[in-house]
Formats: C-alpha cells, structure tokens, sequence
C-alpha cells in the first residue's frame, strides 16, 4: 500500500481548503524580542514578532536568563530522568513552593508542559474518582478536551460561559457523584474572560469541584501575577488551578495547583507525570525567577496593558474589525482562510510583521483571524506600523471596515 499517497491525499485537500499551515523558520535574538531573525529560501530578514505567548517578554530577561545560566553551572543540562527514577530536583520543589504561594494553594505539581498538566490531571480524576462525571465547558482547549477523553467517565459539555446552562447540566447528575466543573479563564482564541465567582457558586451549590485552566493568565493578570482568579479575589474557591509556565513566564512547562492530597492523588496515579522525563533544573530555575519576579513587578503588567489599549484604539481608527473582549488577546477577523494566510504572507513578505493565520481546526470554517498579542516591548512605532499595513491589505482584499 502506498501510505504517502494516502498521506498526500489528505494534505492536498488542505491546501485547496487554504488551511496547509506552514511555520515560519524564526531565531529569536536574547534580548531583542520581538524581533527575530526570519530564515526562507536562503535569504535572512529581520521581522517583528505579534503572535509570540511569550506575553511579558519574560524569555529574555536578565533576570530569567541568568537564573538558567547559573543553576547549569550548578547541576548541569538534564534532569537525569523521571522523578519516579532519578528522584526530585531541588529546584524543582522549589518551583512548586513558588507556584503554591502564587496561587495561595497548599501544593503544586510540575509537568513538562500545559497540555500534559491538564490531559494528565483531568484524566487522572475521571478515571480514578468513582463515578465522576467531568462538566466541560464547550470551548475549553484540546489538552482538556483530550484529558476528559482518556478519562472514560461521564461527561456533559455545557456552554461556553453560561452559568445558568451550567447549573441545569449539573442538576442532572447524580447528587452523590463526584463532578469536576473544567473552565479556562482566559479563552485564547476570542479572548473572552469566564465569569469565574459565578461558576464557583453553582459548582458549590452542587457540590462539585472547579477545575481552572489559567494558562493565558498567569503571570498577566492579579497583583502579584497569579491570574484571574487572584484579581477577583477568588483563588481560594477553586479547588485546582492549573498554569503554564510556557507563556507569560516565559520559559517551559506545566503546573497544577491545590490541596495537598490532590497534588499527592494526581503525582501518584498520572501515568503523565510518572513515566515522563523531569523538566530540567535550569528551566525550573529560570520558571522560579521569572514568577517571583514578577510577583513584585507591576511594570511589564502596566506596559503591556498599555500597548494592548493603544493597539485597540488604532484598529478602531482604521476600521479594522476585531472581537471586543477585556483581555490581553486582540482577534483581527478575516472570516476566509485563503485572504488571512494572504494577509498573512504579505504582512511578512513586504512589512517584516510575522502572524501566523489562525484557521481550522483551531477555530470553525468562517471565523479565521489573525491572533496579536500586544507585548511591553512592542513599541508605538511598531503599532503604527502595523496598523497602517493591516489597512492597507484590508482594501486589496476587499475586506469590509468596521464601523466605529
């Protein structure tokens, strides 16, 4: 049998829908971000960066980098192992003090990364709390969606922020079942922030747990950085919170948060966490500096807070249309996958301005966009820039304005 041609198949088909997705081949520079070296065709090019998750540009920072630097000198390159094996790294228990007191939690577990934290967690409580039923929000991201999957326990999907549809779905279970209320915080794709003290009083009226990915908002959001949940003053009603330390941290890995013997029940029982290679020291180290870094910095918060504002304002002037939302995320609409990925072509070809197209299967067919992300380091001069080219490929394309 020829699997290529089966392959082929398949890849032809999405090129034709225009959702083939092509990565950028990009170095990024230390300390530059967000700038970065753009490598095709044997040419190189310097491009400013509007889609990175590295939201703070924690990545670069001193403080991060000579953390990393000096806990390699300290206890070399790997972590020699799983922690079932090789056993715990001091500076990963240092770490998961660190997030537990961001998070006001008695505990916390590392993964190697987000989506292993919450397929891990997630399946771990469905499938080892007997008949558990898990309530997943409808746009909750794949690592969810894959966690409930493995899982095998009940479940029910309810809609996406919609407490009272919530409370009817829990209604419906049995009373004396373990349930797991899933939600983000921050949704990544619209930007959308979840009702998260509501939740919590439904979840509690039903006596169900919360689960909250906050993934796009630590680090972010809250005095001291520790999400959503810390700015609403409501940490302390959610049973688990789970975090990234990939995104507005700026380096790599996953983390939950919560009771002791939570954090104890899922390190004992997540084949994710026990069979898989600890994250190397140096990248703990660099996680640990970064969070209590920022956990007394407001000034990155601040002058991301900023741009993001003045980016807004500017599309607004332009008419460009984009999802109104109270994050960080600025979704620039587009709605054909073939003019964003064109959008998106030209943006780098003429204007050194990389986005990578958001298309299916990341959102539906006929809500394709393009997805920026605002940084402290983006300065106005880059923002103008932007914006003048955007209005610029919005009247060749045809493209309809947004009324102001």
């Amino acid at each position: 049998m020829d699997f290529d041609a089966l392959f082929n198949t398949q890849l032809d088909a999405l090129r034709e829908e225009g959702n083939y997705r092509i990565f950028a081949e990009l170095e990024r520079k230390c300390g530059q971000h967000p700038r970065a070296r753009n490598y095709h065709e044997g040419q190189e090019r310097d491009v400013t960066v509007w889609c990175s998750n590295d939201y703070l540009g924690m990545g670069h920072s001193p403080v991060v980098i000579d953390a990393m630097k000096a806990a390699i000198d300290a206890n070399g390159a790997g972590s020699g192992g799983t922690r079932n094996i090789s056993g715990t790294n001091h500076q990963h228990l240092l770490l998961e003090r660190e997030l537990a007191d961001l998070h006001g939690k008695e505990n916390a577990l590392l993964f190697t990364s987000g989506y292993v934290s919450n397929w891990a967690a997630l399946s771990t409580l469905g499938a080892k709390l007997p008949g558990a039923v898990i309530l997943s929000d409808e746009l909750n991201h794949a690592s969810m969606i894959e966690g409930i999957r493995h899982a095998r326990c009940a479940k029910k999907i309810w809609r996406h922020n919609d407490v009272e549809d919530l409370d009817r779905k829990l209604a419906e279970c049995d009373p004396d079942a373990p349930k797991i209320v899933a939600f983000e915080s921050v949704y990544s794709m619209d930007g959308d922030i979840a009702p998260i003290a509501e939740i919590c009083d439904v979840a509690e009226a039903h006596g169900a747990m919360t689960y909250l990915d906050e993934v796009h908002a630590v680090g972010m959001y809250g005095p001291r950085g520790g999400g959503v949940a810390e700015r609403d003053g409501v940490m302390d009603r959610v049973t688990l919170i789970e975090g990234t330390l990939g995104k507005a941290f700026g380096v790599l890995g996953g983390y939950i948060t919560g009771s002791a013997a939570l954090c104890d029940f899922v390190r004992s029982f997540a084949s994710g966490f026990i069979f898989t290679t600890a994250l190397p020291p140096a990248i703990a180290a660099g996680a640990t500096a970064s969070i209590r870094h920022l956990k007394n910095s407001p000034f990155e918060r601040t002058k991301q807070k900023r741009q993001v504002a003045r980016l807004r304002a500017q599309l607004d002037a332009h008419g460009i249309p984009h999802l109104d939302n109270p994050s960080h995320i600025i979704p620039v609409m587009i709605g054909d996958p073939v003019k964003c990925k064109f959008i998106s072509d030209t943006l780098m070809d003429n204007y050194g301005i990389y986005v990578q197209p958001i298309n299916y299967p990341t959102v539906p067919k006929g809500t394709e966009r393009l997805r920026f992300t605002p940084g402290p380091l983006h300065s106005d001069d880059d923002i103008d820039l932007l914006v003048d080219a955007l209005s610029d490929l919005w009247r060749q394309c045809a493209l309809a304005r947004a009324v102001a």
